[in-house]
């Protein structure tokens, strides 16, 4: 599997690109915006990881850019911490977030749980996790009891809102992008009716919905989606 590290720091580069190679994955580099989408177009990478603050086109820029023409899994690397740039990256089109200075466990855990987004078979009509069954192509949601299969009842809103999660497995998915996607544009402030919804998705598919381990929280941004917890590294949060 091959990764592009794009990132204007050298010794960042240099550290990424060992770690990486230590785990097998084929490294390419670029060290600006441009060159970054010059490697994308013709190394044709099945993973990229970006920072931010690049010099001649930023990560956003970079980003948007990408987006136009590719699906492929962006994981951005950045020392900006505030909220903002966050969400504008993953608004733009990012797939998840990392802080500098990061874990070496948690960077590698984040790009496998993204990979997994590109293995094959991950375009199957039926998506299961811990006891429940959703058939995307039935719009039928089932669960679990013994021997048993019971369908769980979704009213339309608590449907599409769980279809948009369990389409992007292991991404982070701001509230904006949740709101425009389930309620349209007109309710992309009304993080209300996330909450409210999302409490009741956990109550109807969770074992433990005050423990949730599948649909989770990443405070201050927005959910995702996660098929196997405690995998990789992945948080257990509420």
């Amino acid at each position: 599997m091959k990764i592009l590290i794009a990132d204007d720091d050298l010794q960042i580069l240099s550290a990424l690109r060992i770690l990486l190679k230590a785990h097998g994955y084929e490294v390419v580099v670029a060290r600006d915006g441009p060159s970054t989408l010059d490697v994308a177009a013709h190394a044709r990478p099945d993973l990229i990881v970006l920072d931010l603050g690049m010099p001649r086109l930023n990560g956003v820029q970079v980003i948007r850019a990408i987006r136009g023409w590719s699906s492929v899994p962006i994981l951005v690397v950045s020392g900006r911490t505030e909220s903002y740039d966050k969400v504008a990256a993953l608004d733009t089109g990012a797939d998840d977030y990392v802080t500098k200075p990061f874990l070496a466990d948690e960077l590698v855990a984040r790009i496998r749980a993204l990979t997994r987004r590109i293995a094959p078979g991950t375009d199957e009509p039926i998506v299961r996790f811990g006891p429940v069954e959703v058939d995307l192509a039935r719009h039928r949601v089932s669960r679990a009891d013994g021997q048993r299969r019971n369908e769980v009842r979704l009213t339309p809103t608590e449907w599409e809102l769980l279809e948009v999660l369990v389409r992007n497995p292991d991404r982070l998915l701001t509230h904006r992008y949740l709101l425009d996607r389930v309620w349209g544009r007109g309710h992309t402030n009304d993080s209300g009716y996330l909450r409210l919804y999302m409490a009741q998705l956990r109550k109807k598919l969770e074992q433990e919905p005050g423990r949730p381990r599948h649909l989770l929280t990443d405070p201050g941004l927005g959910y995702r989606f996660v098929p196997s917890p405690g995998e990789d590294g992945h948080p257990v949060s509420t």
